[in-house]
């Protein structure tokens, strides 16, 4: 099937300007960009012709820090964190399609609260039997067993080098696509617990060493400086927080910026000032833990931006208070906390977002999968535009269209 997109401004995903032209879809990938007053214009016949109406065209948006499992979104809040496996089934699906509905068209895990539930929901999706965005699949973050870890869910593979070894070769098995580990504490679930580091040197050599040899990705929760240190020194291949970062760690992460991708998760920690509890649910702890996170990310970030590391929106989207569907708030956070432009912001969601999935995706260029959003606006000026999924005219995933525009016209002769 072909389509021609027309009558529209073009967001290519690298940053530059919009321009106005045409876009040619064949199958599940873009066939032809043609800018308006340079290129000529593309081949109509046989094309089913998509009027743009003055509108925007850009590629779908990448969410880098995903929760796919964890069960609010803005269609329901549900507020068990954890939930009988048959119940976190149907929310997952159910939040799959939500973060769909508000343009994200993939999704790269930092973890899941079953071990092969989003297995699963990738191949169902993929097989075209789910609506919901491409996904990279992980599986349990894993913590070491121990008062001393973080409660990430059932699972207890032991210590030292070769249980992180056993525990790879068990990831694999899965059919996962990326290991979430977690390097240090959290003081939002624990406080003080955030400069306590969890592993061991050599446990990390072990796992990182075992994925590069299974095909696999490491990822980490890394909060305090030594924590981030250790992920880059052993091959980590998403460093999520960063938050007590020193200026060695900063200087690794520049040296290491060609292998990495850094994501603060930014969205969680405004939601959670944000927040406004019920009475019998206390918050005030965590409240008291996202104050020094929000003024240090104000200075790491472009700290790291400037030293051309790939920092990515996604911000742990999937509690009550931060529900699935909320995710494009991190574009805003980005460009108001962080000082992005809104078109920087945008490339990092979607140029950047084709790097950490490893697909060709997040480029409106010939030979890319054809993911695309048809946005009301001009979000290269306002990125709350892609807060509001009503401002989404069109979203295609893989020349599909999830949600059909209204300016279709017929084949054309």
């Amino acid at each position: 099937m072909r389509h021609l997109f027309h009558n529209l401004w073009i967001f290519d995903g690298t940053g530059a300007p919009r321009f106005q032209g045409e876009v040619l879809v064949e199958g599940d990938r873009i066939a032809a960009v043609a800018r308006l007053g340079t290129d000529p214009a593309l081949p109509r016949d046989g094309a089913i012709l998509v009027d743009g109406g003055g509108d925007t065209l850009m590629p779908g948006l990448v969410e880098a820090h995903g929760h796919l499992t964890w069960p609010s979104s803005t269609e329901r809040i549900i507020h068990h964190f954890e939930l009988p496996p048959e119940e976190m089934m149907l929310a997952a699906a159910r939040n799959a399609r939500v973060v769909l509905d508000h343009g994200f068209t993939s999704v790269y895990s930092a973890g899941a609260l079953g071990e092969r539930v989003e297995v699963v929901l990738r191949d169902e999706i993929k097989g075209g039997h789910l609506p919901g965005p491409r996904l990279r699949a992980s599986t349990i973050e894993r913590s070491p067993p121990g008062a001393d870890g973080v409660e990430t869910g059932h699972v207890d593979h032991g210590r030292g080098p070769e249980a992180m070894r056993g525990f790879i070769d068990h990831c694999k098995g899965l059919g996962i696509d990326s290991v979430k580990l977690l390097l240090s504490g959290e003081d939002a679930l624990l406080p003080g617990s955030s400069q306590q580091i969890l592993y061991t040197d050599a446990e990390v050599q072990a796992a990182c060493q075992r994925a590069r040899e299974q095909g696999l990705w490491v990822n980490a929760h890394t909060q305090a400086s030594d924590a981030v240190k250790m992920g880059l020194r052993h091959g980590v291949r998403v460093l999520y927080h960063c938050t007590y970062a020193d200026d060695e760690a900063v200087d690794m992460a520049e040296a290491a910026k060609a292998d990495i991708f850094m994501a603060p998760a930014i969205g969680i920690i405004v939601a959670t000032l944000e927040a406004k509890p019920p009475p019998h649910i206390d918050m005030s702890s965590m409240k008291e833990s996202a104050k020094p996170v929000i003024e240090r990310a104000t200075r790491l970030i472009p700290e790291l931006k400037k030293r051309g590391v790939r920092v990515l929106p996604g911000g742990d989207y999937g509690f009550p208070f931060n529900p699935n569907g909320r995710n494009g708030r991190d574009l805003e956070h980005f460009v108001t906390l962080f000082g992005y432009s809104p078109a920087e912001a945008l490339a990092a969601a979607t140029g950047l977002g084709g790097q950490i999935m490893d697909m060709e995706l997040g480029l409106v260029r010939a030979g890319y999968l054809a993911d695309l959003l048809l946005v009301t606006g001009d979000p290269t000026q306002d990125v709350r535009l892609l807060q509001d999924k009503n401002n989404l005219a069109a979203i295609m995933l893989g020349g599909r269209f999830h949600k059909q525009p209204a300016a279709l016209r017929a084949v054309a002769a």
